[in-house]
């Protein structure tokens, strides 16, 4: 009931809204077509310097061939569409506070420079991927203190309780979505707990990502009981480019000495105490030390974006040096705001180093040709390239598209096994027990382009292992897919195919 009632207040609302604005805008489009000639001209003549200017320059051209197509079939509506839609030529004010708090936030990510030159000369192979990671993506690298990975919600859960229950000072909570049930209920008592004890308590989940699972009104609700909370870039039915940029993180912020991140939001799916789509294979870690300080000021700069009131992060900094040191670990974070792809540059450094092996996990397969030809050339050089995808699906239209770059994959040598059991939800890479990276980034359009993203990359640490093993066990309940497999009629190839183009939006 209270779904339903949830849905019909808001998706039905919201859909209604923007058809209303759809067809209004086509009206518009039709009353300036047929009474300004010289307007269609102009936008013609726009459509095609639009058009070289997409080619001239994209660094991603397989999400952006979508735009190309329909401003050079429409070019009239559709470079409207673009100059509403797909350009960023119009901003919000929530787009310029996030570019802005982003911006801000590049004083806090200091490298030490001796650690970064220590891991250099240490693993020269690997001095590329420092350099990108540091100088070009500017996150910086640290000693890993303690990374642990945990191969399932329902085994990291239990962990997340108990550091909660530890808290002193601060908890900040970032996740896409949050739905009222076993897993979150444990949760929000210990947050109401703390709040009422006075730490500064702080929940930003994605708008859109929470809209079937929370009411309109629940940040009002935690903060009548203590618990700051902000529904990330709330849903709007005018539309907007903003719009599209969803908040897909996971972090957990404890004290500013433990930090919580991987595939799992706070859902009872993803510690299957509900089952929707079989097993829900996913992941959690937990990060210690002072690598703990990147997921905070990947918090405060969204968390200040849409309330100012941190004029200096360094407050929530803490001493998190612990004697050990186990390789070096660098939390990263993915933004659609700026011109940098890190999260796809970070994987395609991970697929070109491999020499012995690059083993992935992913819910999704929708990528690019740079991708796909950086997958198929490893496998080339030798490499045990392999992708695990799900069995069961959560959405049968992106699972076609997905088992459409199987054959392709797999005639160029790239090994892809189905998790039998259920539906794969972990973001992984692992690869030659050196390098490994966890986090929230799905291999499609959304995450690599369009959301905001974070993900933690690892390097010789005794972790990775644990990695792989998890890796190995989960290949055991996959069925493997051979390219013979793949054959379909004429009719299903043109359909797959059609509706690649739309991938970019999926």
């Amino acid at each position: 009931m209270r779904l339903r009632r949830t849905l019909f207040n808001r998706t039905v609302f919201l859909i209604l809204t923007a058809a209303i604005e759809l067809i209004l805008f086509l009206l518009l489009i039709q009353f300036l077509d047929d009474k300004a000639a010289w307007i269609e001209g102009i936008l013609r003549l726009l459509s095609l310097f639009i058009v070289v200017s997409m080619i001239s320059h994209s660094r991603h051209l397989s999400f952006d061939i979508l735009w190309i197509i329909l401003v050079l079939l429409f070019p009239v509506a559709g470079t409207a569409f673009y100059l509403l839609l797909g350009s960023s030529l119009l901003t919000s004010r929530t787009t310029r506070s996030l570019v802005t708090s982003t911006r801000n936030a590049r004083q806090y990510y200091l490298q030490d420079e001796t650690v970064y030159e220590k891991a250099r000369r240490e693993d020269p192979y690997l001095a590329g991927s420092y350099h990108y990671i540091v100088n070009k993506a500017g996150f910086p690298l640290y000693p890993n203190r303690q990374y642990d990975y945990y191969p399932s919600g329902e085994n990291g859960y239990p962990l997340m309780l108990e550091e909660l229950k530890k808290a002193k000072e601060f908890i900040f909570l970032e996740y896409f979505i949050i739905e009222e049930g076993t897993m979150w209920d444990g949760i929000h008592a210990i947050l109401k707990q703390k709040a009422e004890e006075g730490l500064d308590v702080r929940v930003l989940y994605d708008d859109v990502g929470s809209m079937n699972t929370l009411s309109l009104h629940y940040a009002k609700k935690l903060e009548q009981e203590g618990i700051k909370a902000i529904p990330f870039n709330r849903i709007n039915p005018i539309l907007s480019t903003i719009m599209n940029h969803r908040d897909h993180r996971k972090i957990m912020v404890i004290d500013g000495v433990t930090a919580f991140s991987g595939g799992v939001n706070l859902a009872d799916e993803y510690i299957n105490v509900k089952k929707r789509f079989g097993i829900w294979k996913d992941n959690i870690i937990r990060i210690k030390g002072e690598a703990v300080w990147s997921f905070t000021v990947m918090f405060l700069t969204h968390w200040n974006a849409l309330r100012p009131q941190d004029n200096d992060f360094t407050v929530f900094r803490r001493n998190n040096i612990i004697e050990t040191a186990d390789g070096y670990v660098a939390p990263y974070g993915e933004t659609p705001l700026d011109n940098q792809i890190t999260a796809q540059d970070i994987y395609i450094n991970i697929i070109n180093n491999a020499r012995s092996y690059c083993w992935i996990m992913t819910p999704y397969l929708i990528i690019d040709t740079e991708m796909s030809n950086a997958l198929i050339l490893a496998a080339a050089r030798g490499v045990d390239v392999r992708i695990i995808t799900p069995g069961i699906p959560d959405k049968k239209t992106i699972f076609d598209i997905t088992r459409s770059y199987y054959r392709p994959l797999t005639e160029g040598g790239v090994r892809i096994g189905e998790f039998t059991p259920g539906f794969v939800h972990a973001k992984v890479f692992v690869s030659d027990d050196t390098t490994a990276t966890v986090g929230t980034i799905n291999l499609d359009y959304r995450s690599l382009y369009l959301h905001f993203e974070n993900g933690t990359y690892l390097t010789h640490a005794s972790e990775i292992l644990r990695i792989r093993q998890d890796y190995e066990d989960t290949w055991k309940q996959c069925h493997e897919i051979r390219p013979e497999s793949m054959k379909i009629n004429v009719l299903q190839a043109f359909a797959v195919s059609f509706l690649k183009l739309f991938a970019s939006q999926m």
